[in-house]
């Protein structure tokens, strides 16, 4: 057996059972669903996102019906439409209807009951596959953080145990157990980056920092526990510049404190993210606004950032007759 993998899942204690497995048949998610129903035996249910976006999605489907039946563990196909628009990326665009899929599942009523945590497969190659995107496209901390072992979302606890074990590790796992997996044909495609990146990047890694996957995990961890320290902070300050900001007790901070209030403020508020040009453009507003006339109202996300009256707005309908001029 795998000593890495086994003491991954030794230390793994859900908060809730019973338990979802995020399961496509792969090799990750077929060795985590197998190691979670020997240890919660009866508890687990496997939940498969039928993306259809392949000639052989339902070819994946039986596979994990085929598995499922061997573990003698339940099996839940969501079917999503995963098409992306026109200028979108593929793999968000799968991303997110998983994300919507888990949300649904969540609403369920299985026949264990309701389910209030999932368990994924993401694994030490993963978690350096999405580090290396987000500094390639410049990301602050929680780009920076990459994926957290635990999160809630849409009133789901999500869990991901395996982030400090390498990819060959659960493999080796598995063939020790003689469980079968399926090899997604589009991992192979390098028309995506995340591909590229496995197929170039992490064996040139391995060649110069052959530890790098531990070295890279305690820089994401020291990036994760920074956010929380500005998250701590950003909620401090939303109480004092209220929710929408005042204007004035914004000038009160220093830039890089506005900075991270307004995010804050922008996500828990309203669910968007500035990017880092359309920030700089509104604190720069923020530090001009010195006469009752000033006004404000900039694009931001998805929306615009306005001015009304002492106060910094934000929406995503049409503008305000109430905007200062």
């Amino acid at each position: 057996m795998n000593e890495a993998f086994e003491r991954a899942m030794a230390a793994f204690e859900p908060a809730h059972l019973p338990l979802a497995v995020g399961f496509s048949g792969g090799a990750d998610s077929t060795a985590l669903l197998a190691a979670c129903a020997s240890a919660w035996p009866g508890q687990v249910v496997a939940f498969h996102v039928h993306h259809g976006l392949q000639a052989a999605a339902d070819d994946f489907e039986r596979h994990c019906a085929a598995v499922c039946e061997r573990l003698g563990v339940a099996l839940v196909v969501h079917r999503v439409d995963a098409r992306h628009a026109q200028g979108d990326s593929p793999e968000d665009a799968a991303r997110r209807a998983r994300y919507d899929a888990f949300a649904a599942m969540a609403r369920m009523d299985t026949a264990l009951g309701a389910i209030e945590s999932i368990v994924l497969g993401h694994h030490a190659d993963d978690q350096v596959e999405t580090l290396l995107l987000a500094l390639s496209r410049g990301a602050g901390l929680p780009g920076l953080a990459a994926m957290p072992a635990h999160a809630r979302r849409n009133g789901l606890d999500i869990y991901r145990p395996l982030l400090a074990v390498p990819g060959a590790d659960i493999r080796a796992w598995l063939k020790g157990v003689d469980l079968p997996w399926i090899e997604d044909p589009t991992n192979e495609d390098e028309r995506y980056t995340r591909n590229r990146i496995r197929a170039v990047l992490l064996p040139a890694l391995e060649r110069t920092f052959p530890q790098f996957r531990a070295t890279f995990a305690r820089s994401t961890g020291h990036a994760a526990q920074a956010q929380e320290l500005l998250g701590e902070l950003a909620a401090q300050d939303l109480g004092v510049v209220g929710n929408p900001p005042r204007i004035a007790a914004l000038q009160a901070l220093s830039r890089a404190r506005q900075a991270n209030v307004l995010r804050h403020w922008l996500m828990q508020a309203h669910g968007c993210a500035p990017s880092a040009a359309q920030l700089d453009q509104l604190l720069d507003q923020v530090r001009a606004c010195t006469t009752r006339g000033h006004r404000i109202h900039l694009k931001v996300a998805n929306g615009f950032a306005q001015r009304r009256g002492d106060l910094l707005h934000w929406y995503n309908s049409g503008p305000s007759p109430k905007a200062s001029r």
